[in-house]
């Protein structure tokens, strides 16, 4: 369903497209949509006012084994794997066009269902989504195989084979975003997938896999099994016959992810978990205003609801008054709106749950002494949804459980630091390694710092800036693997060494 071929420019327009829109809901295995086998559903609600949306299928182990068994079918059929490089681009080329044509309702489905802004659904949202998935579709007949340098009388070839079958369990943050790291070079290199969306926002998935099969993907060779962690998360985590699984989530259940993999058949298992991040602002920042921009925006865009976000800001003391003005002004200019006005900057947290989580690390920081110079807290835009204006805290302690914990919405912690090496100690003392910033005009001591910081990916005069062409992971308890750029490849494939000996 095609809703506009321009964007709607008010919120009324959005929800009279909204009137219209027909949503996904059952399972998608071997290429059609069936009903979960205990017929059990659980209701989707939306973020913005917890009106519910549609009841979804709750996937279980029987869900999951029928879609396990279509994806090694298809797999062992060679249905995909076998089309030419440039066949397999070609569909996944087509897939991201067709995203891109159906750009409205496939934002307006992601804002209604976890409640971020409608404007950051069209811009980020989607237009990463069908980039990322085009990116995959171009680079798979750019990949070269080796021949190794061996005596004439022999030949040494090393290729690369697709793994089979790939398990993948992504969060409710990103749902498309986060489907489509994953499924891009899985599904390039060849192989067939099982898709797991978080029960909290499962219905882009379900739409991205009726639009791949439009594309021309083969039957089996994408399946989407909505459902509960414990129960559909946990069956494919666990499933004999998956060959890798890669999970974006908590660290608490990638370190699930692990121990299933180990009691099962020891499937490949690749994490993107979570993180504590720290932005750097040095005396010598270049451009306290836009360093002010940056800070805020690390921590408050998508409600502060991302495993990369900046919330720990380490500002030297020598600017750090003038420099705290500067961020508590940029962030009272992101207030929670509603999720369907374009001009909104700030959503609706996920739910209940996630809003009581993220209070009651609040007044953990008051308690633990933290000062509050941005009040932030509850503010009422639907009846039904739950916001949270930008909070953040001064006088925090690297301690503090507010600096240690991952919160995961729009709470900054600052921390007062004299000079870099204070600074880099406090950066790394944390479980997490994920992303980390530095302000400085001195390239040589960015340069010292970014080597310095225990992350997966550093910044320099900016915050979490990225692209499809760069990978993105993790050290420490963020994880290990690599999603985006063509390093995310190696995750789904291994290496074969053919040895011939020449007569």
């Amino acid at each position: 369903m095609t809703l506009s071929p321009s964007s709607p420019s008010t919120a009324a327009d959005w929800q009279a497209l909204g009137a219209r829109l027909s949503l996904r809901a059952d399972c998608f295995i071997d290429g059609r949509f069936v009903p979960a086998a205990s017929g059990a559903r659980f209701d989707c609600n939306s973020s913005i006012d917890g009106r519910t949306l549609t009841a979804v299928a709750r996937g279980g182990k029987e869900d999951i084994d029928r879609a396990v068994a279509a994806a090694r079918r298809s797999f062992e059929a060679g249905d995909w794997r076998s089309q030419p490089p440039r066949a397999r681009g070609r569909v996944l080329r087509r897939l991201a066009e067709l995203i891109e044509t159906h750009a409205d309702e496939l934002a307006l489905t992601e804002t209604l269902d976890m409640g971020k802004p409608i404007a950051d659904s069209l811009a980020i949202d989607v237009k990463l989504t069908a980039r990322c998935i085009a990116f995959y579709g171009e680079a798979i007949d750019k990949q070269y195989d080796e021949v190794a340098p061996t005596a004439s009388t022999s030949v040494a070839m090393i290729v690369r084979e697709p793994l089979g079958v790939i398990g993948v369990v992504v969060p409710w943050n990103f749902p498309m975003m986060m489907a489509a790291w994953k499924l891009g070079p899985a599904l390039a290199t060849g192989n067939s997938v099982v898709l797991k969306p978080a029960e909290q926002s499962p219905l882009t998935a379900l739409r991205l896999a009726e639009l791949a099969a439009e594309a021309g993907l083969p039957d089996g060779v994408l399946n989407v099994v909505p459902g509960y962690g414990e129960e559909a998360g946990q069956a494919l985590g666990r499933h004999m016959d998956v060959d890798a699984a890669a999970f974006t989530g908590s660290t608490d259940v990638g370190k699930l992810f692990l121990r299933y993999a180990g009691e099962s058949n020891m499937k490949r298992v690749s994490l993107e978990c979570g993180g504590k991040s720290p932005q750097i602002v040095l005396a010598d920042a270049p451009n306290l205003d836009a360093a002010a921009r940056s800070a805020a925006l690390g921590i408050f865009f998508n409600q502060g609801e991302m495993c990369s976000a900046g919330s720990r800001l380490l500002v030297d003391a020598r600017i750090k008054d003038d420099f705290l003005e500067r961020v508590v002004s940029a962030g009272r200019a992101m207030p929670p709106g509603d999720p369907l006005d374009p001009n909104t900057r700030m959503g609706a947290i996920l739910d209940r749950v996630q809003y009581d989580r993220v209070l009651t690390y609040m007044d953990g920081a008051r308690r633990d002494g933290a000062t509050p110079i941005l009040e932030g807290g509850p503010v009422e835009v639907h009846d039904g949804g739950y916001y949270l204006a930008p909070t953040v805290f001064d006088a925090v302690t690297p301690d503090m459980q507010i600096a240690r914990e991952e919160v995961f919405g729009p709470v900054l912690s600052v921390i007062t630091v004299q000079d870099i090496d204070e600074a880099v100690r406090i950066a790394n003392d944390t479980i997490y390694g994920l992303t980390a910033s530095v302000w400085t005009r001195d390239i040589n001591m960015a340069l010292k710092t970014a080597r310095a910081l225990r992350a997966g990916v550093v910044s320099v005069n900016c915050y979490d800036d990225d692209d499809i062409t760069t990978p993105f992971g993790g050290f420490k308890q963020s994880g290990f693997g690599r999603d985006r750029s063509l390093h995310a490849l190696d995750k789904y494939t291994d290496l074969k060494t053919i040895w011939i000996e020449l007569d």
